[in-house]
């Protein structure tokens, strides 16, 4: 690579790792290209991205971010493993860790907090943001019909006790 390349390369991270929700930091030693596209294949789904760059331009591209706390995980070959959704990267990387052993989380970051390879499965354990969002509108939700059922029952009994009179009066 030249320079430039370099250069375009660092910004096009810094601007990656601004925004983005989590991020994992992975060993992908002895992952054939299959494999490697199979897990592009899942973070494309996922709503992420996988990207591998030489460690000293990542560092570099850390710099003057919230992840920077994470550059001392850059040793070796690895790979960067990143999603808006703070859950998608963690629990698409453990997934696919899990069925490859050659796959080994080294650590990530989310925020301003760096994680070790615990707190990266401890996060891909939770629940997407897309999941928390259907279980709060579902609880929002909830009292809503509750109180529109508690509201309609005594119109109801109302009107059933006036077709019982009628029926009590026709059958007289």
């Amino acid at each position: 690579m030249d320079r430039a390349a370099k250069r375009e390369l660092v910004s096009t991270l810094n601007v990656q790792f601004k925004a983005t929700g989590s991020l994992v930091v992975a060993s992908y030693q002895g992952l054939t290209v299959a494999e490697m596209n199979a897990l592009r294949g899942r973070m494309r789904a996922a709503g992420g991205t996988v990207k591998v760059a030489k460690n000293r331009l990542a560092k570099l591209a850390l710099q003057g971010t919230e992840l920077e706390p994470v550059a001392g995980l850059f040793k070796g070959p690895t790979v960067i493993v990143s999603a808006t959704d703070p859950v998608a990267a963690p629990k698409v990387a453990t997934e696919f860790a899990k069925a490859n052993d050659k796959f080994v989380i080294l650590g990530g970051g989310m925020g301003k907090t760096a994680l070790n390879p615990d707190g990266v499965k401890a996060l891909a354990s939770l629940p997407s943001l897309d999941e928390l969002r259907a279980k709060l509108a579902g609880m929002i939700n909830q009292p809503a019909a509750k109180l529109a059922s508690v509201i309609a029952a005594p119109g109801g009994a109302l009107a059933r006790v006036i077709k019982a009179n009628a029926e009590k009066d026709q059958a007289a």
